[in-house]
């Protein structure tokens, strides 16, 4: 049905040829008419290329991009990425009506290779609410939704703005337009924004990695709460007061602080100092500042690794001159009580280890960095500096060197605010003074002399003792290997005597063992035929019996004919059974001479079983007959006597269906009556005495296959019973004692 805002708006037709031509093949496969059905797809059948056809409102079209055509399409179930890969793209608000097929995609199934025609205009679909977890989560891929956030950064991004949003803790991409221009006053605003979803991912591993909020229109940002008109006009928050309680403060507000530059990254941050402590500030301006300078900044106050720092920030300098930079002297105990994060510090330590970093890329410049890891007392901290060239200075510190650094002090805390490990940055490599050098007895000196003085006393010892003892250990060795000799020789006879008779030993009881297990196997393959045989053969013609007994027993007063009539049937009954059961106890019963016929034994069988049972029997057969073995059909007769047996005795069916199906690979034996059924769970089995269903699954495995028996109370029962058959015709022989 085609909705109401398509209706309205289909008054132009403009047809647009935009891709590579369909797959053909829609004979296969149906189409898909919506775009909840594209997207229910899973990826294995979205990639087999579906027809699709379908008709919605163009959402999202980015032209002068990277998309190539690209555009996001919804109707009234929801919406699809199309992969228009076309210089040619319909525009935002089109209705148009997409064919094409589908793709796994990288992340959710999309339309690919489409036909695209232009049908009208028409407004922008509803926009769905949705929370932050929904958005984030990726089941919104492609829909046009509605959040609020609060804008963190904002910067041109070709002819539109890249804006940082937050929202509930979580932390997205949006684009929405504006002009390459300041959008400074934007920050901090709490804005409702109305876009379609686009998800970033891992193409190999379909992966959701980012999602992207595309806003195509000014008129679907809607700031709810504006931003400072100055930020810094606001009162300076002292810098170790960020992360403290204050009862005015608003969610999502900046925080405007002022202090002292100690250390800088260039479109990283900064660190800042004051008379209260010091604070971390991440801002992504390449403006430089030198260690010294006083800045103002205003950014929005987070906890990361469980420190306070100044996410977003934007800074700038004050043109103050502030006194002297003086590192605050700190102790290590004060460091593991979390103290003197972000502040500028100097530290005492003995230098333990230097490690010269890999060279990283950073743009066109390489980055080199130098780790000194120190030791003051007990106390394990390491101090860093970056250079564009490598640190000829640091790395030539010797090792075990009393040296006091200066630089900005770095905690990471484990998830109990415990203090794991510390770190210095160095402003400048001269942040690092040597106080004091090794002397010559360094433990590297110590133990590379001892190795040697080791060396020489073992050399000179081994030497010694082999001289004195080589010798004597010749002629002992001489002796005892002669007596060795004789002694293996006298031991290789002896187990070669004793292998031969064991070998002997072995070989008669292996014989005698064999020929047990096999006279086992015999017994008890021959007992549990005999108890089947006796089950499905004399049990059915007893049952049989009482039957016609009981006909005999309804017409004994009012027909005597008929009474008479059945008390033959019965007396029949009974020689059969007779006949049946020395059959099946001496095994004299033999097919070899006779025309046997499976169907036709299937048919008798049943309507013996069933005669004047008031039950019907229908027996079909389907796939090209063929003989089987002696046993197959021996087995496959009683399966089918037994489950016909059962629907006369317990299930009060008025019509059983019997079906024999004859395939390359194997034979299916089914069936089914529309009886009362019962509970697989709670049905009686052998130790009530009763062994019917125990003997078919028990024929069926002989068999080399299996028996499936379904049923519940009121909907009859099922019996399936599937036999292999091997690739030269044969079926797996059930009286081979071996398998």
């Amino acid at each position: 049905m085609t909705p109401d805002w398509l209706k309205k708006s289909m008054s132009a037709l403009v047809i647009v040829s935009a891709s590579l031509p369909l797959l053909a093949d829609p004979v296969s496969l149906p189409t898909l008419t919506n775009a909840a059905d594209v997207l229910a797809l899973p990826g294995e059948q979205a990639a087999r290329g579906i027809p699709v056809s379908i008709t919605g409102i163009v959402t999202a079209a980015e032209t002068n991009s990277t998309w190539n055509g690209r555009f996001f399409m919804q109707d009234s179930t929801a919406g699809v990425f199309v992969e228009n890969k076309a210089q040619q793209q319909p525009l935002l608000g089109e209705i148009v009506k997409v064919t094409g097929i589908t793709r796994a995609g990288g992340y959710a199934p999309c339309i690919t290779k489409p036909h695209w025609q232009k049908i009208g205009f028409a407004p922008l679909p509803e926009a769905k609410p949705v929370t932050i977890d929904q958005l984030m989560s990726g089941t919104e891929d492609g829909q046009r939704v509605e959040i609020a956030g609060v804008l963190r950064s904002v910067q041109p991004s070709g002819y539109r703005l890249g804006a940082d949003v937050v929202s509930g803790g979580y932390r997205f991409r949006a684009y929405f337009p504006g002009p390459a221009a300041d959008q400074t006053p934007l920050i901090g605003a709490k804005v409702l924004l109305r876009g379609t979803v686009a998800t970033a991912y891992n193409a190999p591993l379909r992966h959701i990695v980012a999602v992207t909020l595309y806003v195509s229109r000014d008129a679907d940002v809607i700031t709810e709460q504006a931003a400072p008109a100055d930020p810094y006009a606001e009162p300076i928050a002292p810098l170790n007061a960020i992360a403290q309680y204050r009862k005015n403060r608003l969610p999502g507000s900046e925080v405007h602080v002022k202090g002292v530059v100690t250390y800088q990254t260039k479109g990283e941050g900064l660190f800042l100092c004051d008379s209260n402590g010091g604070l971390q500030v991440k801002s992504r301006l390449t403006e430089s500042v030198a260690v010294g300078d006083v800045v103002e900044a205003v950014g929005f106050p987070a906890v990361e690794n469980f420190l306070p720092v100044l996410e977003d920030a934007d800074f700038k300098k004050t043109g103050e001159t502030a006194p002297g930079l003086m590192p605050l002297e700190v102790k290590p105990p004060d460091l593991l009580k979390g103290l003197h994060h972000a502040d500028y510090v100097t530290l005492n330590g003995v230098l333990v280890d230097r490690l010269a970093h890999g060279v990283e890329k950073t743009g066109t410049e390489p980055v080199f960095w130098t780790t000194l890891v120190l030791q003051n007392s007990n106390f394990l901290f390491e101090a860093e500096k970056d250079t564009t060239e490598a640190n000829n200075y640091l790395t030539s510190i010797p090792i075990g060197s009393l040296v006091e650094v200066s630089g900005v002090c770095i905690l990471e805390n484990d998830e109990d605010g415990k203090v794991k490990s510390v770190r210095v940055l160095l402003p400048t490599s001269h942040n690092v003074c040597i106080l004091q050098k090794p002397g010559w007895l360094t433990p590297q000196h110590l133990l590379a002399s001892l190795a040697v003085l080791s060396g020489v006393l073992v050399i000179a010892v081994s030497w010694s003792v082999m001289v004195s003892k080589r010798n004597s250990k010749l002629r002992f060795l001489i002796t005892e290997k002669v007596a060795a000799q004789k002694e293996l020789q006298d031991a290789h006879d002896l187990l070669e005597s004793r292998v031969e008779e064991r070998t002997k030993q072995l070989k008669v009881e292996m014989t005698a063992r064999k020929e047990s297990e096999l006279q086992f196997r015999a017994v008890l393959t021959e007992r549990t035929r005999l108890a089947q045989e006796l089950h499905d053969t004399l049990e059915q013609t007893i049952t049989g019996i009482a039957l016609q007994l009981e006909r005999v027993e309804s017409h004994f007063g009012k027909n005597s004919d008929n009474a008479s009539h059945h008390l033959k049937l019965a007396r029949s009954l009974t020689r059969q059974g007779q006949t049946e059961v020395r059959h099946s106890i001496w095994g004299l019963r033999s097919r070899a001479a006779e025309e046997f016929n499976l169907v036709n034994a299937l048919n008798v069988a049943g309507r013996q079983i069933a005669n004047d049972a008031g039950m019907q029997i229908h027996l079909e057969t389907s796939g090209q007959i063929q003989s089987l073995p002696e046993t197959f059909e021996e087995n496959l007769l009683r399966i089918g006597q037994e489950a016909i047996t059962n629907a006369v005795k317990h299930s009060g069916a008025a019509t059983v269906k019997i079906e024999l199906q004859f395939a390359p690979q194997h034979v299916v034996l089914k069936i089914e009556d529309d009886g009362k059924g019962f509970d697989p769970e709670h049905c009686i089995g052998p130790d009530q005495g009763h062994f019917g269903l125990l003997g078919i699954r028990e024929r069926a495995e002989r068999m080399g296959g299996g028996a499936n028996i379904s049923s519940a109370p009121g909907t009859g029962t099922r019996i399936r019973v599937d036999v292999p058959i091997k690739q030269n015709g044969h079926a797996h022989d059930p009286t081979d004692l071996d398998t």
